[in-house]
């Protein structure tokens, strides 16, 4: 696998506001559902991952980007790239295009945090867990290490 990932996602009218277009908060729940189903696709559960390991992810920053609206009844294509791992972060560039003609509607970078899930302190990745996805990449991201 190359590190990346597509999800297929519609857009009903409880994800609209009064002008009939995506409210630009959901973006970033489409955005996350698709990172949700990009590690399902790499076999991590992320319920595993606090049972076995008290590890889960958070989002440290995001830039989001705006381009074209969504409306009702559209489907969308939520496109996840690993773009760095480190240590105890992983980076990714993500963007929501509509599936029928591809445009690009919204796009962002985001790190996540692997983070202890009682502390909240950041912890390392455990081994193997993003093995092929580091290998596709080819970088890591800075930083201090972590416990």
């Amino acid at each position: 696998m190359d590190g990346s990932h597509e999800f297929r996602v519609r857009v009903y009218f409880e994800d609209t506001d009064a002008q009939g277009v995506v409210y630009f908060v959901n973006y970033l729940k489409f955005m996350e559902r698709g990172r949700t189903e990009w590690l399902r696709e790499l076999g991590v559960e992320q319920d595993w991952l606090l049972r076995e390991h008290g590890l889960c992810f958070a989002l440290t920053g995001t830039g989001v980007r705006f381009h074209r609206p969504a409306r009702f009844n559209d489907e969308l294509l939520v496109r996840t790239q690993v773009t760095a791992i480190g240590r105890a972060r992983i980076a990714l560039a993500q963007a929501v295009h509509r599936s029928g003609d591809d445009e690009l509607l919204c796009s962002a970078d985001c790190v996540a945090a692997c983070i202890d899930a009682r502390t909240f302190r950041p912890r390392r990745i455990p081994r193997g867990l993003f093995d092929a996805q580091r290998d596709a990449v080819g970088t890591s991201m800075p930083g201090r290490a972590t416990r």
